[in-house]
């Protein structure tokens, strides 16, 4: 039995997986009659000459999307606030990558990755936190947007891989918004934040692997929720569509743009190492830090289905390669990507909504990352 457990529906076993001559036809009627007019001689044909078919270039794709990218592009990225208040986002639904963390008293931030398309409104604008550091040192220097940060955490910050654009060095990209409630109205111009940093890492393999088809394998899941003392995020897989419908903290996410829900089209929870930094907010409330070097379990959704997968990054500076058990890329789907860090003692709950034999009836996958150890 795979570490993702086992589907259930009405208390009955439903399901149990592990997560390419020209013929010259030269005839003479050999009777002997008059001797026609001389004629010139026939030569046979000329073979044609055949033009090779040029073959197309491969059109080059994002690695943080696997969608068309003729040239690579700065990234970056910005740090948001993730409670209630803090919806509806502006500018998430134009990012690349999603980053759910935890911070204090159960709370979670976003660190929403940008390249694609660089939103002029991007907020609520937050702090940084020391599980940004090593997270983003993976994308090499993005530019990194962010509210500020406690006064201790501001040495390791400064030596952090990333080019700061907080307000600390250039206040005049952002903005508040008086028609929000302080301190969810801070916002960030994230085509003038970049410009601020012309030296800005450009996109770069990250070790993952997209395409349109997903692998074989995997259990049906159609849900999946991830809780905290104070926050949670849930992911509804839309048939249609064929992506995954964002809910954060009980409600849908929407894009201030438009008022849409927000869509991923792959959901990566990572389990990590985490545990208290020596970091406290003025409440007292300590930073928990994961750790997202090394290596562990992960869970990969897509199509409606989950993957258990192993993910890998030897070093700061590397990328995070997600395998499937027999060593093979776990391939993502084309589009914006979630990944949720998921300290290693809670616990995803996974549905299969598609197996609900009656109204009443549950088919529910508890996936653990202490099943895989």
């Amino acid at each position: 039995m795979g570490w993702l457990g086992r589907i259930t529906a009405g208390g009955a076993l439903i399901a149990v997986g592990s997560l390419a001559s020209c013929m010259l036809l030269s005839t003479s009627d050999g009777s002997r009659q008059a001797t026609p007019p001389a004629q010139p001689a026939t030569s046979p044909a000329e073979a044609p000459t055949m033009t090779p078919t040029p073959t197309a270039p491969p059109v080059r794709t994002s690695p943080l999307t696997g969608l068309p990218e003729p040239a690579p592009r700065p990234v970056l990225i910005v740090k948001l606030d993730n409670t209630r208040n803090a919806q509806p986002h502006a500018g998430l639904k134009d990012a690349d990558v999603v980053y759910i963390e935890e911070v204090e008293y159960g709370i979670t931030r976003i660190a929403a990755v940008f390249s694609s398309t660089i939103p002029k409104r991007i907020g609520p604008v937050r702090s940084a936190r020391i599980t940004d550091i090593d997270l983003l040192a993976q994308y090499g220097s993005p530019a990194f947007a962010f509210s500020g940060a406690q006064h201790k955490l501001w040495p390791a910050l400064d030596k952090a891989s990333f080019i700061d654009i907080s307000p600390n060095k250039a206040a005049k990209n952002y903005v508040r918004d008086y028609a929000r409630r302080a301190p969810y109205n801070y916002f960030l111009d994230g085509q003038a934040g970049l410009a601020q940093a012309p030296d800005a890492s450009m996109t770069t393999d990250m070790g993952w692997t997209f395409a349109p088809d997903p692998p074989a394998g995997g259990l049906p899941v159609t849900k999946a929720r991830m809780e905290w003392s104070y926050a949670s995020a849930s992911f509804a897989y839309d048939e249609p569509l064929r992506s995954y419908k964002v809910h954060l903290n009980g409600v849908k996410a929407r894009a201030e743009e438009d008022g849409r829900v927000l869509h991923a089209s792959t959901v990566v929870i990572q389990y990590v190492d985490q545990n208290p930094s020596v970091y406290f907010d003025k409440g007292g409330g300590n930073t928990p830090q994961a750790t997202t070097t090394g290596s562990g379990k992960a869970i990969v959704l897509r199509d409606g289905r989950a993957w258990d997968v192993n993910w890998s990054r030897p070093d700061d500076a590397s990328g995070t390669t997600f395998t499937l058990p027999d060593g093979s890329p776990m391939p993502f789907k084309p589009g914006q990507t979630w990944v949720v860090l998921l300290d290693n003692e809670r616990t995803a709950h996974l549905t299969d909504q598609t197996a609900l034999a009656t109204p009443t009836a549950s088919a529910t996958v508890t996936a653990s990352s202490s099943a895989g150890r």
